[in-house]
């Protein structure tokens, strides 16, 4: 490839990322309820709402997505800095972040137009599409602490908050479709939904050597998902005892994998 044909490819690159980063925060923007739509928890006819299944975290615990949608903002004007322009990495990633963030948006859409069973499909695709960006990340180590933060950091909360959101997104389609559990006990399906959350969560953690940003976001979402159960109408204590003992075993297995990759060849050290 030409020296002009590689400019160009990361010009558009860099302008399709601006571009999809601009869409999702404008999707969140109209998820919210601040541009006069219907916020999530209320949209979908509560479907998403705090107290509508036993894996629904509780509504503080969406306030996650400001630091993530601040650190999307920070990645898309970052990599669009001449340093960045011919980087090997943000060559590897810019599209797939790209198509992250257009999926996002789509999943705010979905719920906001009602079309709950359209949800979930989008956001096992957003799933999906963040592990194999994860693997990436896995792949190459920042340069700088400005990337370790805007790209690894943000990417890892990024994951770890949608695993969460993906298991809660699945409860509530079932649930509004008329699922009774083959007749067993609701408590038994919230806990058995959460142990399989936990184990996602220690997955991250062996694959990404204790990486802490997805361990903390997955703490955060079923730390909430435990206060939800024991303080909201939707009480269930095995649900909120099964959640606190992942947020333990997840945050258990990151500190231990950490530590074992410090200390073995210092990979891994250096990223969130």
């Amino acid at each position: 490839m030409s020296p002009n044909s590689t400019g160009r490819s990361d010009r558009l690159r860099r302008v399709v990322v601006i571009s999809s980063a601009t869409f999702a925060v404008l999707g969140s923007f109209i998820g919210s309820g601040a541009a006069g739509g219907t916020p999530i928890a209320e949209a979908s006819g509560g479907a998403l709402a705090a107290d509508a299944t036993l894996i629904a975290p509780g509504g503080p615990a969406f306030a996650i997505w400001t630091p993530i949608y601040l650190g999307l903002v920070g990645y898309a004007i970052w990599q669009a800095l001449p340093a960045q322009k011919a980087d090997v990495r943000q060559r590897r990633l810019g599209y797939p972040l790209a198509v992250s963030f257009v999926l996002n948006a789509f999943w705010i859409l979905s719920v906001q137009f009602n079309l709950l069973a359209l949800s979930v499909p989008v956001i096992v695709v957003l799933l999906v599409v963040l592990v194999g960006i994860f693997r990436l990340l896995r792949r190459s180590p920042p340069k700088n602490l400005v990337e370790t933060i805007l790209v690894d950091g943000t990417m890892g909360v990024y994951l770890g908050w949608v695993s969460v959101a993906t298991a809660a997104n699945i409860a509530a389609v079932i649930v509004t479709a008329g699922f009774t559990g083959f007749g067993l006990n609701p408590d038994v399906w919230g806990v058995l939904v959460i142990a399989l959350t936990g184990l996602v969560g220690v997955g991250l953690s062996r694959y990404g050597r204790g990486r802490l940003a997805p361990t903390a976001a997955l703490g955060w979402g079923l730390s909430w998902v435990a206060v939800a159960r024991l303080t909201g109408p939707a009480l269930s204590i095995p649900t909120a005892v099964a959640a606190t003992v992942a947020v333990i075993v997840i945050v258990g297995v990151a500190i231990r994998d950490r530590v074992r990759a410090v200390d073995g060849s210092g990979v891994g050290s250096d990223r969130p």
